[in-house]
């Protein structure tokens, strides 16, 4: 979308951000003459009612909201099936950026940040409004150090019933808090869970819970504690642990009970006097024992139901007691058949425990030992414990290194121990330095890109440039290698930047002098821009139809094809020039021998235009026109032989029939003057000039 306007006033300069729902560009308002930021609703959600809704409930929410620490709204719209909204433009990055290339960060700026964080919070809250989605990708930072809160997209407004949801779980499971996770109703203290754990991360360079898909990560929310600050950075003050611990308990009835409460303990907590406070300490570790998994104990053998009634033991009876009307015989048969059954289902019982004895001794794996296989490669090492007898868990874990090479194992989860044959190993194995995005720097300038690139780690010298020409701005990076988001090793990552060096420029063609039609062909030769329509005609000492002036580059000025070029053409020689025809006469040095003549003259068309050159033997006349203006009268000057002999003055009033030299003056030789008018007279239609 690069290019297009939105509503007739947001020109789409560059895409700088996005997410899952909206693309986020950096935008020209033509009207105010300002950057703004415009987010547009992906194509794909254009057509999804509860996407549209959502989208515009973010311009509503964030709309209500007015504080230097939240991204202001500006204007909403839609056109045809694009949805946007418009909003401050902030000139600097996102909090993940930073974390990304210098966390863990000092505890004043982290905290400088929070509070910034929990001041817009403490705002949204006082007028009803939870941001439910907190998170380091949210929060922009512009070069001056001003924390903005952005992204209302899953706002919740407290007393509006419509907006809340059941039955479904938005946002980034990272930064869930418990209740969240659990997909009910969330308050401001679900806020203040969110902003402890960007806090944690602002000081460890790491997030509390980790797992292999969101919902392993939510069921951590619920159930584990994480580690503590301190374990991880042992330079964070206890003063901001203690405000991690609080921020992020899993009751929300042990957090800060509002923004404003939070924010009063992040402005005090460098005080010196609170750098070493006593670490905080709740009396249950075990919060929200409803939400914990239960581990329940396998039944033994000597545990015994106390309800169970135990059988009566059988007694002797009397012989009146085992008589009755049917015979001594009959009262037999009613105990000798369970007895019997009883004896038998004692001597199966017995064999049973007797083979049941035997098949585990028999199938009862043997102890193997648990070869080290840590530096070795992952190949070699899952061989090794395959032929030991022992199992590898699928799939091997994944870890970054700065100092072991990629593929070589790192750690296992049992090393120089017996365990049963066939037991399983977990491998972690190492994938080389941890690698970063390439950032996009296309549309930025070169010297932009760079510091970007050198921010990352990236060495200058490994960055590359390729100038071509463009009509986009000389200097601005057109395209990349790696590609935006491709991962690379920063300290070896080789990158190339194509670099506009702007419209390919070419030395200014000489249209002066040349005839019109000549002139414009030239022009359309070198697709320079030419509007007929604006030939200007004037009167000039030029020839008549001939080009006097081009503008606006001289000829050999460097200029591009988009160079629009207009042109003079001479319109006939101006009212108040005067023609005057001449005829110059010249005697060779020597009589009947030859002598070159050459003849040089100035008038109002030009300065040392170079007239006849002939070789003669006799006094030869040559004619000569001049053209005079009242400001420049004309001149002649005469060489013999290659050695200057005369200069004549042609007055724009005067028009002289002859000329006598000075018989004195060594440049004429001392010959007479030859007039060659017939009378010896001035004749203003036909002057003359005599020479030696």
């Amino acid at each position: 979308m690069i290019g297009h306007t939105l509503g007739g006033r947001y020109e789409l300069l560059a895409r700088v951000g996005g997410g899952g729902m909206a693309l986020v560009y950096k935008a020209k308002d033509l009207l105010l003459n300002r950057y703004v930021a415009v987010k547009v609703l992906r194509q794909q959600f254009t057509h999804d009612d509860d996407f549209v809704k959502r989208f515009r409930r973010e311009a509503q929410a964030a709309a209500s909201l007015s504080h230097p620490n939240i991204v202001s709204i500006y204007d909403v719209g839609h056109v045809e099936d694009t949805h946007y909204i418009v909003m401050e433009f902030i000139d600097g990055s996102n909090l993940n950026e930073i974390i990304r290339d210098r966390a863990p960060l000092q505890p004043a700026e982290a905290v400088r940040v929070a509070s910034q964080i929990c001041d817009a919070l403490e705002h949204a809250h006082h007028n009803q409004i939870i941001h439910r989605d907190i998170k380091p990708h949210n929060i922009l930072i512009g070069n001056n150090g001003r924390v903005k809160v952005t992204d209302f997209g899953i706002a919740r407004a407290v007393t509006s019933s419509t907006i809340t949801q059941t039955g479904s779980v938005i946002g980034s499971v990272h930064y869930f808090s418990p209740e969240h996770a659990k997909g009910v109703a969330t308050g401001e203290k679900s806020d203040l869970y969110s902003l402890g754990i960007v806090l944690y991360q602002m000081m460890t360079g790491r997030l509390p819970f980790l797992g292999e898909s969101p919902i392993s990560v939510a069921l951590k929310h619920l159930q584990e504690p994480f580690e503590q600050p301190r374990k991880v950075n042992p330079h964070i003050p206890q003063s901001v642990e203690n405000i991690i611990l609080r921020a992020m308990r899993k009751n929300p009835q042990e957090r800060y009970q509002s923004a404003k409460e939070m924010l009063a303990d992040l402005e005090t907590c460098l005080q010196p006097n609170r750098l070493n406070e006593a670490p905080l300490f709740y009396d249950s570790d075990q919060e929200n024992e409803e939400d914990m998994t239960k581990v329940i104990p396998a039944i033994r053998p000597d545990m015994r139901n106390a309800n169970t009634i135990e059988a009566p033991a059988i007694k002797a009876s009397s012989v009146e007691d085992r008589w009755n009307s049917d015979g001594l015989a009959e009262r037999k048969r009613k105990w000798v058949v369970p007895t019997v059954l009883g004896v038998l289902a004692v001597i199966l019982i017995g064999v049973l425990l007797w083979a049941v004895s035997a098949l585990k001794h028999e199938f009862s794996p043997e102890d193997v030992h648990v070869p080290s296989v840590v530096g070795k490669k992952l190949e070699e090492a899952k061989a090794e414990l395959v032929a030991a007898g022992l199992t590898i868990v699928d799939p091997v874990k994944e870890e970054a290194s700065a100092d072991v090479e990629a593929g070589i194992v790192l750690e296992q989860s049992k090393s120089e121990v017996d365990v049963k044959e066939g037991s399983p190993i977990e491998l972690t194995v190492s994938t080389g330095k941890a690698k970063s995005e390439m950032p996009d720097v296309s549309n930025k300038t070169l010297e932009e890109a760079t510091q970007m690139l050198t921010d990352l780690g990236v060495k200058k010298e490994n960055i590359g440039t390729n100038p071509i020409y463009d009509e986009s701005e000389p200097g601005t990076v057109l395209n990349q290698v790696p590609k935006p988001e491709e991962l690379i090793d920063p300290e070896t990552a080789v990158v190339n930047l194509t670099v506009s060096k702007g419209e390919e420029a070419f030395p200014m063609p000489e249209l002066v002098g040349k005839k019109e039609a000549e002139a414009i062909a030239i022009i359309e030769k070198n697709n320079l821009k030419f509007d007929a329509k604006k030939i200007v005609r004037e009167p000039s000492y030029s020839p008549k139809g001939e080009v006097f002036k081009q503008f606006p580059a001289e000829k050999g000025e460097m200029v591009t094809n988009d160079t629009e070029v207009t042109i003079w053409v001479s319109s006939g020689y101006p009212e108040d020039s005067r023609s005057q025809p001449l005829n110059v006469t010249v005697s060779p040095a020597v009589e009947g021998k030859s002598s070159k003549i050459e003849i040089v003259y100035s008038d109002a068309t030009g300065d040392d235009i170079h007239g006849p050159t002939e070789t003669i033997t006799k006094m030869t006349s040559f004619p000569l026109t001049l053209i005079l203006s009242p400001a420049k009268d004309g001149k002649i000057m005469i060489y013999r032989d290659g050695q200057y002999l005369q200069t004549e003055t042609v007055p724009y009033l005067v028009v002289p029939s002859s000329t006598e030299p000075d018989p004195a003056d060594p440049g004429n030789g001392g010959d007479p003057a030859l007039p060659q008018d017939g009378d010896g007279g001035a004749d203003p239609g036909d002057g003359e000039v005599a020479n030696p």
